[in-house]
């Protein structure tokens, strides 16, 4: 099938993604925090409005990028250059600040689920590190010069999703756990921070590399 990448890029996508699902920011703040205040309801309802955004950044970032491959495919390229500039800066951010998840565990009056719903949308949707994201990840997983670069940037948006969701579900579940963990293991959460760090830094460095050539 056209849209799939090759299973090394596959596997290197999955786990990468994973990494990044796992990195606590907006959308796991919302989450686990709506379910240690008002219960799991609410926490999968920020979780289907985070997922909701992100189908809508996978469509708009596939097809808008599609539509500059179309026009240009130097200029293609030049959004993937730029990316670098981006992810060194993550892993800057990631070394200097730390991964942090910041939650109350005080109970709250439970808001409409509906509006926690919205709530998780319009977070993720006005969010500009996750618009970022798309637009500098999923371009190093696909060729400028690959016939079908708009099948598998869609492709690969989706599958991020596909990844994303369960991960968040799981979250839900083990709120309590999850930041217990978090928050008794300063030590651990370091070593994310350098794993993350040198995620991010592998990409850029790949990135210069296959432009070098």
């Amino acid at each position: 099938m056209p849209f799939l990448p090759s299973p090394e890029i596959l596997l290197a996508f999955t786990a990468a993604s994973l990494l990044l699902i796992l990195t606590p920011g907006p959308d796991m703040t919302l989450m686990v925090g709506q379910t240690l205040q008002s219960g799991r309801a609410r926490g999968f309802a920020a979780l289907a409005g985070a997922t909701t955004g992100l189908l809508v950044h996978s469509l708009l970032v596939a097809f808008g990028l599609s539509a500059l491959l179309v026009a240009s495919a130097t200029a293609f390229t030049v959004v993937k250059v730029l990316g670098v500039g981006y992810l060194l800066w993550l892993a800057f951010q990631a070394l200097r600040h730390g991964t942090a998840l910041s939650v109350s565990h005080r109970k709250r009056k439970p808001q409409p689920l509906g509006q926690v719903y919205l709530m998780g949308l319009t977070i993720n949707l006005l969010n500009p590190k996750i618009v970022m994201f798309f637009l500098t990840f999923l371009p190093q997983f696909v060729s400028a010069s690959d016939p079908d670069a708009v099948s598998k940037l869609l492709f690969l948006g989706l599958f991020f999703i596909v990844l994303g969701a369960p991960t968040g579900a799981i979250l839900v579940l083990l709120a309590d756990r999850f930041t217990a963990a978090l928050q008794s293991s300063p030590r651990a959460m370091r070593v994310f921070d350098w794993m993350f760090a040198g995620l991010m830094g592998a990409f850029a460095v790949r990135l210069l590399v296959a432009r070098g050539n």
